[in-house]
């Protein structure tokens, strides 16, 4: 079958480049006549034509294949909660409390910003430890991080798309996922702010499976869990390094920046 295929277009080349050639042919040969050269230019125009008109038919008929073939192809859709589908706005939260700026910037690297902050989201002791070693990096302000660490699930506000996003996708045959990096004190109290949950045929938080993304377990224990194949899901998260983990894993990935850009991106995967 290849043979052919390559004599195929061996003589399509070959029959190319004598149409291609005929005008010239015409033009040199000594009994100069004008209605011959006339028609083999108008051949090679015509020629010309239908070669750009196939070419380009070809393109548009490989491009509607190759969406059909990517439509059919994801069948799952996994979303990480925080920055995605829920605001997690720590900065203005901190602002609340009045702290001046050199003591704000140390309690925020006591918290929000320091190791134990991602450490409680994979849920291996009680809040009291974590808040005990947020309180260790700054000693000084013990007080105040326990404050702060007690009404952190004020940070998190429902996104304004969230639930008509994952609505529709769901209405449209997608199973839905949520694979989230989510501490157990924080799940428990802002649960209210996640309408879209209803619409979710699984869920892996961290603090449930006490492991952390982009640990590439948790990837597995989500495929492993729900039964899924990597290559049929997408993974929409805003974080780079856990879109890297789900990629190590198989899984189609999109870096979340704002909803247009994912639904967009979710649109070229034939996610409609």
């Amino acid at each position: 079958m290849k043979n052919w295929k390559k004599c195929a277009a061996i003589i399509g080349v070959i029959a190319l480049l004598v149409i291609f050639c005929l005008p010239m042919y015409f033009a040199l040969k000594g009994d100069f006549s004008q209605k011959e050269f006339m028609a083999s230019l108008f051949t090679v125009m015509f020629v010309a034509v239908m070669c750009y008109v196939i070419l380009m038919l070809f393109k548009y008929l490989n491009k509607k294949k190759d969406g059909q073939e990517k439509s059919s192809m994801i069948k799952n859709v996994v979303f990480d909660v925080g920055l995605v589908l829920v605001e997690f706005n720590w900065q203005d939260y901190l602002d609340s409390f009045g702290f001046d700026e050199e003591k704000r910037e140390r309690i925020a690297k006591a918290t929000f910003q320091s190791p134990v902050w991602d450490e409680r989201d994979r849920g291996l002791y009680d809040e009291e430890t974590y808040v005990r070693q947020c309180q260790e990096l700054a000693p000084e302000y013990a007080k105040d991080i326990a404050a702060v660490m007690k009404d952190t699930p004020k940070t998190v506000r429902r996104m304004p798309y969230a639930e008509t996003w994952t609505k529709y996708l769901k209405s449209q045959g997608y199973q839905l996922y949520v694979l989230s990096n989510y501490s157990r004190y924080m799940l428990d109290r802002t649960k209210k702010e996640m309408p879209f949950l209803k619409y979710m045929d699984g869920t892996v938080f961290s603090c449930d499976v006490k492991q952390l993304k982009p640990e590439a377990d948790i990837y597995q224990t989500l495929l492993d869990k729900f039964g899924l194949k990597a290559e049929e899901c997408v993974f929409i998260d805003d974080r780079p390094v856990n879109c890297e983990g789900a990629q190590e894993a198989g899984i189609h990935t999109i870096c979340f920046k704002s909803f247009k850009q994912a639904a967009a991106e979710l649109e070229t995967l034939g996610v409609k």
